[in-house]
């Protein structure tokens, strides 16, 4: 059996469904949908995603219109599972987990560490700390992540590294560091395994018209443990799914 999860950044949920949300999500036709920044509470989503066709739920920010995680999927799964477990972190829906027979999927939406970098050091704590909670859970069996990990790993992975380097959240070496320490830990980058020197981006900012001219950043990711990621068949990216200043990313993977 093959299935296609795809994750996306949809920065408004409520937003995107005034773009068309319900016909774009038909010709994703995937099997596991994971949405990050939501910006609506769990009633909202309910709202716009209740006749998905889809089994839903969603994990939101306790500051309303802010962050907020949903994972829509066709097979029920096991269970899902909000936030990591430290209160610290939990107060802002940037986690969710879907238990399935053969591996755990997390969706994430990790924290942006602000402009002049206020939050560079709670991001680092962050990183360190989901990062546990990812062992943890690979010690019952495999785990997918996917989402907006907020950082561009290596220059490949965005237009201008080193106007950017050390100066704009999301290429600090503080943020890179968290990244390689995933890797380290073991997970792999899907689509880096795939496509080892292909420049090719998940996020466009608003100005400059930075879309239109590909001046963009590889910042959503599927990472996965190193005995699932073996299954990945193929990962990919959707420039071309507009709607967000994210594209969708995802992977086909055999079971």
């Amino acid at each position: 059996m093959e299935i296609k999860i795809i994750s996306w950044n949809v920065n408004g949920i409520r937003a995107l469904q005034k773009k068309g949300l319900n016909e774009i999500v038909e010709n994703l036709n995937t099997d596991i949908l994971c949405l990050q920044e939501t910006k609506a509470q769990d009633d909202q989503v309910r709202e716009v995603l209740f006749d998905s066709g889809y089994h839903f739920t969603s994990n939101s920010a306790v500051r309303k219109g802010y962050s907020g995680t949903a994972i829509m999927c066709k097979e029920e799964p096991i269970k899902f599972i909000s936030d990591i477990g430290i209160d610290n972190h939990d107060q802002e829906g940037r986690v969710l987990t879907a238990e399935y027979e053969n591996f755990y999927l997390v969706n994430v939406y990790v924290p942006n560490s602000g402009s002049e970098l206020v939050r560079l050091d709670y991001r680092k704590q962050w990183d360190a700390d989901f990062l546990s909670y990812l062992k943890a859970l690979e010690e019952k069996k495999p785990v997918i992540i996917c989402g907006d990990l907020n950082v561009a790993h290596q220059p490949i992975d965005l237009a201008n590294p080193k106007n950017n380097y050390n100066k704009t959240a999301g290429y600090t070496q503080v943020e890179i560091d968290g990244f390689d320490n995933l890797i380290k830990s073991g997970f792999v980058d899907t689509f880096r395994m795939k496509y080892p020197t292909k420049a090719a981006y998940s996020w466009w900012s608003y100005r400059f018209n930075a879309r239109a001219r590909n001046i963009g950043w590889r910042i959503d990711y599927f990472l996965a443990s190193p005995d699932i990621a073996k299954n990945v068949t193929d990962a990919f990216i959707l420039p071309d799914v507009i709607g967000s200043d994210h594209c969708p990313v995802g992977i086909n993977i055999k079971f």
